[in-house]
C-alpha cells in the first residue's frame, strides 16, 4: 500500500477539527499586539489563551530590546551548531546568568524547548538506567522517553505510593551500573497543580536516584524572586537537573538546562538536538538578557499577575463553576461535556461575548469531560476580569441546559 494513501485513512486525534475548525479552533489567528484584547475574526477580544504570564511581549523596553538585538546581530549571526561555530560570549552570559537565577552552579543553552528536553532525558539514561515519570507528563518529556533506551515506568499523577512501589521495584532490579531518573514537572501546565516536589525529595532519603524537574509554568510565575516551582516549595537545591523554557514568561523562544557542573560539560558534547542543530540567533540571545532582567527586577509583575489570578478565579468559583485546584495562575474549569459542548462553549464566548478562551476535550481529557484553561498574565486589568465574569454569567444557563441534555441522554 502506497505510504500516502494509508495518511488518508488515518484519523487525526482531534477528529474533523483538524480540518474543519481550522482558522477557528486549530490554528486560529489572533491578530495585533501579544496582550490582553487582540483581534481575532475581525473583532476584538478578551485573550486568556497566550502564555505571556508576565506580560512581557509587548512591554516597550522589551520591545526596544527586541529591535536593538535585530539591528546590532541580525538574525544569521552566530552560524553553525553551538559546539562548532555557534559560540559566543553573549550565550554565555546569558547561561551563567539563567544559572545564577535559577540557583543552580551551571547552565546551558537550548534552542527550543521540546526538542531541548526530549534530548536531556535521552542523554541522562542509557539501557543499564531506570526513567520513572509522572503520568501527566508534558508530551515533550513522553517523548524523550520514546527515545531513552532505559527501563522505564510511569505512576499515576502526583500518586507518592506509586511512584515509591515503583522505586522499590528498581531497587531489586538494579545493577551496580544502574542509575535512576525520576522526572516530573513544577506546574503542570493542563491542570495547573504543582508536582509533589517536596514528598518526591523526601524520597531520596530512603532510595538512590535523581530528579529532573520541567518548571516551564513555573519559571517567572512561582517562588519568591521567580526562579520557580522548586524555589516556591523551598526544594530547588535537592532538584539535580532543572529544565526552563523562554516560551512562556519570557514571551520568546528557546530554553535551557541547569545542573552540576559535570553534568552540563556532559550535555555540551551529548543533547543531539543540540549539537545538530544552529544555535540561537544572538539577537534573541540579547532579548532573552534584557527579559531576564525585567523578571528579576520587577516583582510587581508577578504581584500583579497573581492578583488578576485570585480575582478571575474567585469570582469563577462564586458563578458556580468548577475551578480545579490550581496553585499557579494556570486557571482551569472542569465540566461534564462532549466535544461539541467544548466548541459551543468557545464560540459562544468569542463570538456573543468577546471573550476567547481555548478548551479541549476527548482524546485530550477523558470522554465526557470539557476543560475551559484560562492563562491570566500581568497585562490583564480589572475590567478584563470583569468583562470575562459578565460572559461566563451570561452562558450558565445554557452550559447547565446542554449538561443536563447529556445526562438525560
Amino acid at each position: 500500500m502506497d505510504l500516502f494513501d494509508k495518511l488518508k485513512n488515518r484519523p487525526s486525534p482531534l477528529g474533523p477539527f483538524t480540518s474543519d475548525g481550522y482558522g477557528y479552533f486549530t490554528f486560529p489567528k489572533l491578530e495585533g499586539p501579544i496582550g490582553p484584547v487582540m483581534g481575532f475574526n475581525g473583532k476584538e477580544v478578551v485573550v486568556w489563551s497566550v502564555n505571556d504570564y508576565l506580560g512581557l511581549a509587548s512591554r516597550p523596553e522589551i520591545l526596544a530590546a527586541d529591535q536593538e538585538g535585530a539591528n546590532t546581530y541580525g538574525f544569521s549571526r552566530p552560524m553553525g551548531a553551538r559546539l562548532m561555530t555557534g559560540n559566543s560570549t553573549l550565550h554565555e552570559q546569558l547561561e551563567n546568568e539563567l544559572a545564577e537565577f535559577v540557583h543552580k552552579p551551571a547552565g546551558l543553552l537550548l534552542n527550543f524547548g521540546y526538542q531541548g528536553i526530549m534530548s536531556v532525558v535521552q542523554a541522562l539514561v542509557d539501557r543499564n538506567d531506570f526513567l520513572i515519570y509522572d503520568s501527566l507528563s508534558h508530551a515533550c518529556l513522553v517523548d524523550g522517553k520514546q527515545l531513552a533506551m532505559a527501563d522505564k515506568a510511569v505512576f499515576p499523577h502526583n500518586d507518592m505510593e506509586a511512584l515509591e512501589k515503583q522505586l522499590k521495584r528498581v531497587q531489586k532490579k538494579r545493577k551496580p551500573n544502574s542509575g535512576v531518573l525520576v522526572v516530573t514537572e513544577g506546574v503542570f501546565g493542563m491542570t495547573g497543580d504543582l508536582g509533589k516536589l517536596r514528598e518526591i525529595v523526601a524520597l531520596k532519603k530512603k532510595y538512590d536516584f535523581r530528579i529532573l524537574v520541567d518548571d516551564a509554568h513555573g519559571v517567572g510565575t512561582m517562588g519568591h524572586d521567580g526562579s520557580g516551582t522548586g524555589t516556591h516549595l523551598d526544594v530547588q537545591d535537592d532538584i539535580d537537573v532543572f529544565f526552563g523554557t523562554f516560551a512562556k514568561s519570557f514571551a520568546l523562544i528557546g530554553a535551557w538546562v541547569a545542573s552540576e557542573p559535570h553534568v552540563i560539560e556532559f550535555f555540551k558534547a551529548n543533547l543531539r538536538s543540540q549539537i545538530f542543530a544552529k544555535t540561537l540567533p544572538s539577537a534573541l540571545v540579547h532579548s532573552a538578557l534584557k527579559r531576564l532582567d525585567v523578571i528579576r527586577t520587577k516583582p510587581e509583575l508577578r504581584e500583579h499577575l497573581w492578583m488578576i489570578t485570585n480575582k478571575l478565579r474567585s469570582g469563577l468559583k462564586e458563578l458556580g463553576y468548577n475551578v480545579l485546584p490550581s496553585e499557579s495562575p494556570v486557571t482551569p474549569i472542569l465540566t461534564q461535556g462532549s466535544t461539541d459542548l467544548c466548541t459551543a462553549i468557545m464560540r459562544k464566548l468569542r463570538e456573543e461575548y468577546g471573550i476567547f478562551v481555548s478548551g479541549v476535550a476527548y482524546p485530550v481529557v477523558p470522554k465526557g469531560v470539557v476543560l475551559l484553561r484560562l492563562i491570566p498574565t500581568a497585562a490583564h486589568q480589572i475590567e478584563h476580569i470583569d468583562k470575562t465574569l459578565e460572559a461566563f454569567k451570561a452562558i450558565k444557563d445554557f452550559v447547565e441546559s446542554e449538561q443536563n441534555s447529556l445526562v438525560a441522554s
